[in-house]
This record gives structure tokens, C-alpha cells and sequence, in this order.
């Protein structure tokens, strides 16, 4: 392991050492290995299907080890429980916290726990300036007595924070923490995990993003396969370096754009307004060209493309594909004018996640597999098994449901879905958002071959570096409002941000 001179020599708070864990002939964790010292934060990387989740359940006494070494302040100890784990001072803050809706903010972080007053009858008075303490040690203003419900998940997260606090937690897991946050919640969230760190407490932090993890953490151990691969300091450590520890490859292997040919204008963009949203955006997509489309959140990308596809309605402007006028406020219209919409919420609005692999990559081929008005099972098989082989999805079974997907793969059950429409316009919202490093180079490969064989793209993202490794063209919305198209090579991360952050600028 690379020292971290900040803490090196200090005792871990927490140690796992070649951790085993197996469910039948799954082996789920090979070696698990981590050191968290006090006063650090201490990051955990690697692609889905590393071992992570495994690893840290196996912390917070979700599962048991079947072999390797666990202790706590040098103590050896084995938790049967999460019971076990938070009474020994180990908290997660998971990605999506669960409070009792009904209850009171100072209800919730003591629950279970309530100080007593005379008679031992509950002392509300003393949960709530407890409770007030605790969020002013955080620097978080939130009222104790506010109910849970309506809370937005960033001050859920705080408000489990202060629980693990209150229950003297000396270790916090914080799993995926941002991905739900905006960026001034993210701050918010670095800012108490900071104080949290110079207070003494050790903290792990799990997280895709390697913005978040360079600027926050003190080290970094990296996961491949099930087993620890190395652990460095952060300030002694490359992007590049973590990324092919994590999947075997350099970083410039995540965006293997292939040259295609461009072509025709598929996609025509004319004027397009909604009151209120957006206004006077307009723009082309050619055959065989990758269109990113860039901005802040909230910059009018997303209802962009909802109003092209026809799932929310438009006041002004047209939009025609192939030269032909599409038929506003119809998605079947144009999903039969050959438009497909991978959208950015996966789970909400791609997929029905109960149902299995096969039928979720054949939604969309319903029709076509039906004689008579009854699916042909053989058929929709056949054609899922197809799909799900040409873009790689890792399943145990096409049959189970796809809810039992990793985020990657279940992307890519989704972009299955879509090409199986044969599209010549592939609209694709987020489309790595919250998956792995490694599987990020998948559905990159899979967008570039799409425009190779000449399918117009246009690629909504947040993350520049996509936007820059994979785009012909940038365009850039600011307020509802195009500032800039930049030609690839010219696109840079200033020129990008400058024109997401400012007035000036003009779309051609």
C-alpha cells in the first residue's frame, strides 16, 4: 500500500484483510482488503461487478465473511448483524436514505433511543436541542421538528448522518452519496464529510466519479474481479493510472470513437419553443454524426428532446426527420418515422423492471412478434437472446427480471430495445450515467459503431469529458436557449462551460 503521510503510522480505525466471500459458486468477494485510518476519507473505486457492494455489506454485517481478517481499533470482531455494526460504531449512508415519512426530523435520528425526562416518560424537549446540536456540529440549518416526508434526499442524508453521530459512529460508509444531488448539495455533503474527517472519524466513500473522488479523498484502493488491487495516495496517483487498475486499459480507450462517414441531415430542428422551457432552439443531426448536446442541469436539454421525440407537447418551431414534417406530441408517430429515445432515467422510464431481460429488449418489437394478437414466445426468445448478444449483456438468465442487472447492463437491455427498431435518429439522455468505468467504454463503442453504420446521434450529457470524447459537434444550452455549436475540434472543457455560464455566444 502507498502511505498517506497525513496519517501514516496511525493505527487503521477499521481493517479488512483477504475477506472471502461466496454465495454457492458465486465467489462474490476474493480478497477483500481495506484499511480505513481515523481522520481520512478514504475512497473505494472500482467497476460494477468489482465487489464493492459485497465489501461493504460485509462491513456493515449484511453478510459474514466465510474467511479473512476484520477488526475494529485493532480488535477482531465479526458482525452478525447491522445491529452489530452500528452498536461498534460502523454507519452507511446509503445512496437513497430510509426515514419513517410520518415521523419528526429529531424523531427519526432517535428513534428507538428517545432521552427520558421524569416519570422516564420521553423528553421531546431534549430530542429536539439534541438534535439542533447535532445539525449545528454539522453546520447544516435544518428543523427538528419538520416532518420526514417532502425532505429532499440531501437532507436525508444529513439528517442519517447525525444519527450515525449520535450513536458515536467512528466509521462512515457513504455509498454512492451524490448521485441524486444536485451541485450545491453535493458541496453541502463535502463540506460536513470534511468536518466529519477533521473531527477524527474515518470515512469511506464510494463513488463512479473521479472528480469527486480526486477532490475529496486523502486515499484511494482499487477493486477488480472481487480483490484488492492496490491502494494510493491520492495526491500521488493518476486518473489514468486508477482506470487501467479498474478495468485493464488506459482512459483513452473509455471513448473508442471510430471515424464515420457523415451524411445527409436526418434531424432538422427549426425554431423550437415551449413557453417557459425552452425558446427559439435549432439545430441539425446528420446521418453517421454524434450530436452532444451540453449544459448545466436544468439548461432545457432533457425537455429538448422529450418535445422532439413527441412526449411533451411544443408552442413553436417544427421538427422534421428525413426532410418530412414529424407529427407533433406522438411518440408511436415517431417511433415509426424511425426515432428512438434511450431516456435519462433507466428505471423509471426505460424499462419495466419486473419484467425479464428478454421482453424488456423486445417492448418495442410487440407487434412484429405477434401473429394474431398473441406473442410468439419462440420468436421473442430467439430475437432477445439476438440483442442481448450483439451488445454483450451479462445475465445469469435472459428470463430473470432486469431488475437483477447491474446499471450497465441494464442500459444496455435499453439501447437493445431501440435498436431493434432499426432507428435512423437514436436519441440517447445520460447514457452512463451511474455505470461503471468499464461498461462507460461499452456503451461508448456500441454509440460509435451506431454512427458508423450511419445512425444520426444526438447524446445528451453532463459529463464534458463524454461530451468531448465522443461528439462531432457540440451544441450548448444555457436557460433554455442554444449559446453555442462548437466543431469537435474546437471543443475544449473552457470553451464548453464558458458558453453553459454565459449570455454571450450564438448557435450556427
Amino acid at each position: 500500500m502507498v502511505t498517506n503521510t497525513a496519517t501514516a503510522g496511525i493505527r487503521p480505525v477499521l481493517e479488512l484483510h483477504h475477506a472471502v466471500k461466496t454465495f454457492g459458486p458465486v465467489v462474490a468477494l476474493a480478497d477483500g482488503t481495506i484499511e480505513v485510518r481515523p481522520g481520512e476519507i478514504h475512497a473505494l473505486v472500482g467497476e460494477n461487478g468489482a465487489g464493492k457492494s459485497t465489501l461493504i455489506k460485509v462491513l456493515a454485517g449484511v453478510h459474514q465473511p466465510d474467511s479473512g481478517d476484520f477488526r475494529l481499533n485493532g480488535e477482531p470482531v465479526a458482525f452478525r448483524s447491522p445491529a452489530d455494526s452500528k452498536a461498534a460504531g460502523v454507519s452507511v449512508i446509503y445512496q437513497e436514505p430510509t426515514l419513517f415519512p410520518d415521523l419528526t426530523v429529531a424523531e427519526n435520528i432517535f428513534i428507538g433511543r428517545q432521552p427520558r425526562g421524569r416519570g422516564g416518560m420521553i423528553s421531546r424537549q431534549a430530542m429536539r436541542a439534541q438534535a439542533r446540536e447535532l445539525f449545528s456540529t454539522l453546520g447544516v440549518p435544518i428543523d427538528p421538528d419538520r416532518i420526514a416526508e417532502g425532505l429532499s434526499i440531501a437532507d436525508q442524508q444529513i439528517i442519517e448522518i447525525a444519527k450515525a453521530i449520535s450513536l458515536d459512529a467512528r466509521v462512515l460508509i457513504m455509498d454512492e452519496p451524490t448521485a441524486a444531488l444536485s451541485g450545491v448539495e453535493v458541496e453541502r455533503l463535502f463540506g460536513v464529510a470534511r468536518s466529519l474527517r477533521d473531527g477524527g472519524a474515518g470515512i469511506l466513500f464510494i463513488s463512479h466519479r473521479f472528480d469527486e473522488v480526486f477532490g475529496l479523498s486523502d486515499r484511494i484502493t482499487v477493486m477488480r474481479d472481487g480483490a484488492f488491487i492496490a491502494t494510493h495516495d491520492t495526491t500521488s496517483v493518476t486518473i489514468d493510472r486508477i482506470v487501467r487498475e479498474m478495468v485493464g486499459r488506459d482512459i483513452s480507450a473509455l471513448f473508442p470513437k471510430a471515424e464515420a462517414t457523415i451524411g445527409d441531415t436526418v434531424l432538422e430542428v427549426s425554431g423550437l419553443g415551449r413557453a417557459g422551457v425552452f425558446h427559439d432552439v435549432s439545430f441539425t443531426v446528420r446521418a453517421g454524426e454524434i450530436v452532444g448536446l451540453a449544459g448545466l442541469v436544468g439548461a432545457g436539454r432533457t425537455e429538448v428532446a422529450r418535445a422532439i421525440f413527441g412526449i411533451d407537447r411544443y408552442d413553436a418551431g417544427s421538427v422534421t426527420l428525413g426532410g418530412a414534417p414529424l407529427k407533433p406530441h406522438d411518440p408511436q408517430a415517431s417511433i415509426a418515422a424511425g426515432i428512438g429515445l434511450v431516456p435519462e432515467d433507466r428505471r423509471k422510464q426505460g424499462l419495466v423492471m419486473e419484467l425479464s431481460v428478454t421482453r424488456n429488449a423486445t417492448l418495442t418489437l410487440r407487434s412484429s412478434l405477434a401473429r394474431f394478437g398473441i406473442i410468439d414466445g419462440g420468436r421473442e426468445r430467439r430475437t432477445g437472446a439476438d440483442w442481448s448478444s450483439r451488445l454483450q449483456v451479462k445475465t445469469a438468465s435472459p428470463d430473470l427480471p432486469v431488475s437483477t442487472l447491474s446499471g450497465g447492463n441494464q442500459q444496455k437491455v435499453v439501447l437493445a430495445k431501440w435498436l431493434a427498431t432499426d432507428p435512423t435518429l437514436l436519441i440517447v439522455d445520460e447514457p452512463t450515467r451511474g455505470i461503471d468505468v468499464g461498461t462507460k467504454a461499452e456503451v461508448h463503442r456500441l454509440i460509435s459503431d451506431l454512427a458508423v453504420r450511419g445512425i444520426a446521434v444526438l447524446m445528451i450529457s453532463s459529463e464534458l469529458p463524454e461530451v468531448l470524447g465522443m461528439a462531432d459537434r457540440v451544441l450548448v444550452m444555457r436557460e433554455g436557449r442554444l449559446t453555442a455549436t462548437i466543431d469537435r475540434a474546437d471543443a475544449t472543457a473552457e470553451s464548453v462551460m464558458f458558453a453553459a455560464t454565459h449570455t454571450t455566444g450564438s448557435a450556427a
